[in-house]
């Protein structure tokens, strides 16, 4: 029979493809209200369906997965070979999990994306506890809140009693300094009012720890080499009498004073400024001039007294019963271009023996 008589039960027209020769188009991804219904069962073949456009979306969606083709099915028994072969319907498949891509962004969270996640609200910040200000707001895009000062640093951190008495020690120090420099000025200026009716005060201010000189200054700068040297009268275990030689405490101190790097106060101005102090409270036959005199003799004496007991000089059994002191004097030799001329013969000023016992004192 004809494919084209009226009585025929084939198809009219164009014949349609079979399921075996038509590749299963893909499916329209679902929209946001859900997935289309599956066909129950056979249906009559239509003509093939033509994609529709897809809709933007109206929100973020989860991204489909690729369609994978459906299995053809198998009928269950004989058919008639006129009965059209109905496409076979698509089949159910999970839905994986959205991929990231490297940089941790999933589709719909990429900063790409055409819809970003709305901003979320932040609550404003709680007032500082210090201040009780608030704090700014944090502002929409960057969502920072302004740092809060940090803890109080220097004399601001301490209590009002703690500033109170810092103020105070600088205020002492302050007003100690500034006596200082004007006792010292004093010390040193020309005699005037102020020197001749507080002169006391400020000599006992000075004296001896900050004596003022200006022996390395012009027009008389010092130009000589000046020796302390001591001698002691000893008595022996058996009640003899013996005199020591000169022990040069000077040269004794330069020796602990060269090759040394941090040299002692002691070992550089101790024995040389007791004999300053001596030389300008005695007048040129070495009696003491006032009470400050008598302080001078007896400072100097035990500087000797305490040299020559570390010097063992009085020996076994010996005691130490008078000392002599005596001071050498050299003039510094001129350099070899001035035709300046001066003697190097020494000068010596010998001073009376004296007791070298706490108790004791005058001349032998």
């Amino acid at each position: 029979m004809d494919a084209n008589d009226k009585g025929s039960t084939a198809p009219h027209g164009p014949s349609e493809p079979s399921a075996r020769d038509v590749p299963v188009e893909p499916s329209v991804p679902p929209g946001p209200t859900g997935s289309p219904s599956l066909p129950s069962g056979p249906t009559e073949p239509s003509a093939p369906d033509v994609p529709a456009t897809p809709s933007l979306p109206s929100g973020p969606t989860e991204p489909s997965a690729p369609d994978v083709p459906a299995t053809r099915s198998v009928p269950d028994g004989p058919t008639d070979p006129n009965t059209p072969v109905s496409p076979p319907a698509p089949a159910a498949f999970a839905v994986p999990a959205p991929r990231t891509d490297p940089d941790g962004f999933t589709a719909a969270s990429h900063p790409s994306a055409p819809h970003p996640y709305p901003q979320t609200a932040l609550a404003a910040p709680d007032p500082d506890p210090q201040t009780g200000l608030a704090a700014p707001h944090p502002g929409p895009q960057t969502g920072l809140v302004a740092p809060n000062p940090g803890p109080q640093t220097g004399l601001a951190a301490l209590s009002l009693r703690y500033q109170i008495g810092v103020a105070v020690a600088l205020a002492v120090v302050a007003v100690t300094v500034c006596v200082h420099i004007g006792m010292v000025f004093l010390h040193v200026a020309p005699s005037n009012t102020l020197t001749k009716q507080h002169g006391k005060a400020i000599d006992d201010w000075i004296y001896p720890e900050f004596e003022q000189n200006w022996k390395l200054f012009a027009p008389n700068p010092l130009q000589q080499n000046i020796a302390v040297q001591v001698r002691a009268q000893i008595r022996s275990a058996d009640g003899g009498i013996r005199t020591t030689g000169w022990y040069d405490l000077s040269a004794e101190d330069g020796r602990a004073i060269d090759g040394n790097l941090l040299p002692s106060h002691t070992q550089q101005n101790e024995l040389r400024r007791a004999w300053d102090f001596f030389v300008v409270t005695h007048d040129a036959d070495n009696r003491p001039m006032g009470l400050r005199g008598s302080l001078a003799e007896s400072y100097l004496r035990r500087i000797a007294a305490l040299r020559l007991d570390r010097d063992s000089a009085a020996g076994q059994g010996g005691v130490v019963d008078l000392v002599q002191i005596r001071s050498r004097t050299t003039n510094v030799p001129p350099p070899k271009w001035s035709k300046e001329q001066v003697t190097d013969k020494p000068v010596y000023r010998v001073l009376p023996w004296w007791s070298a016992r706490e108790d004791g004192g005058g001349d032998k």
